[in-house]
């Protein structure tokens, strides 16, 4: 589709203006709304400055106050070993330099997570046909962490009966 003001460009921007329920579509090329000024001094908008809007949450800086600019003039900013990304170019383009920026970017980056997914651990689906071992081994890691509680805590008898759900579901696993 062509663009409906200059006629040569293809349409990359398509526009539904609906006033008092009645709907008009606008079919226009990047040039042309730049010209016309569609967004109305928006024209820079793009994905990433969104994202980045989002990235430039800084826990630490508002928990420090008035002296956390003082602070961080004085540390070394928080940068990748591997790769040198600091934080501050992170934030700007929203993408890791190398695998180990999340090691080193780490505790910055878990707030930013937590508000955006709710948490800091994935806890999405999981596939049927691999979902009953997932289970088991996940229910085996929870028995394992109540088991040492029981142990710690010198609870001897309700750490056995955890004990033998433990070996029952890992002779499940192995059956499988």
């Amino acid at each position: 589709m062509n663009c409906e003001e200059c006629g040569k460009r293809p349409a990359t921007l398509h526009l539904t203006k609906i006033v008092n329920g009645e709907k008009t579509e606008y079919h226009i090329c990047e040039q042309c709304a730049k010209e016309a000024d569609v967004f109305g001094g928006f024209s820079n908008f793009s994905i990433n400055n969104l994202l980045s809007g989002l990235l430039n949450f800084d826990p630490m800086l508002k928990k420090e106050g008035a002296g956390a600019k003082d602070s961080q003039a004085n540390q070394k900013p928080f940068r990748c070993e591997t790769c040198g990304l600091t934080y501050a170019q992170f934030s700007k383009s929203g993408k890791f330099g190398c695998s180990d920026c999340y090691k080193f970017l780490g505790d910055r980056l878990d707030p930013l997570l937590r508000r955006i997914h709710g948490n800091i651990q994935h806890l999405g689906k999981v596939p049927e046909r691999t979902g009953g071992q997932l289970k088991i081994r996940k229910e085996l890691d929870q028995l394992k962490e109540a088991l040492r509680k029981y142990v710690v805590s010198e609870e001897f008898e309700k750490a056995a009966e955890i004990r033998d759900r433990i070996r029952a579901l890992e002779q499940r696993i192995a059956q499988s």
